[in-house]
C-alpha cells in the first residue's frame, strides 16, 4: 500500500469483520517532535491471545478464504520503516486497539492519501456503525462523527450521492483548515 489511508481502510475493514458496533480513528500530526501516530479503536470481537501473537505474520489469517493476511503486517512494516511503532491491545471481551507511531518527517512515510474518501467510503458503506475520526495538528483539530451527521440528515440516507459529496467535501475543507499533510 502506498498511503497510510488505504492502511487505515484495510484496519477498519478488519473491525468490521469482528462485528464492531463503533470505530474511533485518531491521526496527530506533530512536525515539531518529528511524529505521526495513527490510533484505530474498536468495540469488535478482539483476538484471543494466540491471535494477537500471529496478528502481524503475513502468513497468519484468520479468514476461510485466503491463506495469507497481509494488512497488519504491512502496517506495521510502515511505521517500522520510517523509525516507528506498531503496537496491538486486544481482548475478546473489549475489541481491538492498534497504535502506530512513525516519523513524521522520515523520507519514507508514506502520505496520508485520500483519508477524507476513504472516512466518506466506510461511513456510507456501514450506516449502522458509529465513526469516530479525529484529525489533530498544530494548527487545530477536525472531529468527524457519524451519530452527529445522521442527526443532522435525519431521514435522508447517508448513501444519498448528494450527503456522500457533503461529507467528502466538508472533511477535505477541515482537514485544509487544520493544515493535514493529506
Amino acid at each position: 500500500m502506498k498511503e497510510l489511508s488505504l492502511h487505515i481502510l484495510d484496519i477498519v475493514q478488519n473491525s468490521i469483520a469482528a462485528k464492531a458496533t463503533r470505530i474511533d480513528i485518531k491521526v496527530v500530526e506533530n512536525p515539531d517532535k518529528n511524529l505521526l501516530t495513527i490510533t484505530i479503536t474498536d468495540n469488535g470481537s478482539g483476538m484471543s491471545p494466540t491471535a494477537l501473537k500471529q496478528a502481524t505474520d503475513p502468513y497468519y489469517t484468520s479468514r476461510q478464504t485466503r491463506k495469507v493476511g497481509l494488512g497488519l503486517s504491512l502496517f506495521k512494516q510502515a511505521a517500522e520503516q520510517c523509525g516507528g511503532r506498531f503496537k496491538i491491545i486486544s481482548d475478546p471481551e473489549a475489541g481491538t486497539k492498534i497504535k502506530t507511531s512513525m516519523q513524521y518527517k522520515h523520507i519514507n512515510r508514506q502520505p496520508m492519501g485520500d483519508i477524507a474518501g476513504v472516512i466518506t467510503l466506510l461511513a456510507s458503506s456501514n450506516p449502522d456503525i458509529y465513526f469516530r475520526y479525529e484529525h489533530k495538528t498544530p494548527s487545530g483539530k477536525y472531529v468527524f462523527d457519524t451519530l452527529k451527521i445522521m442527526k443532522v440528515i435525519e431521514n435522508i440516507s447517508i448513501a444519498d450521492p448528494n450527503i456522500l459529496r457533503f461529507i467528502r467535501e466538508m472533511i477535505q475543507e477541515n482537514l485544509r483548515n487544520i493544515n493535514t499533510t493529506t
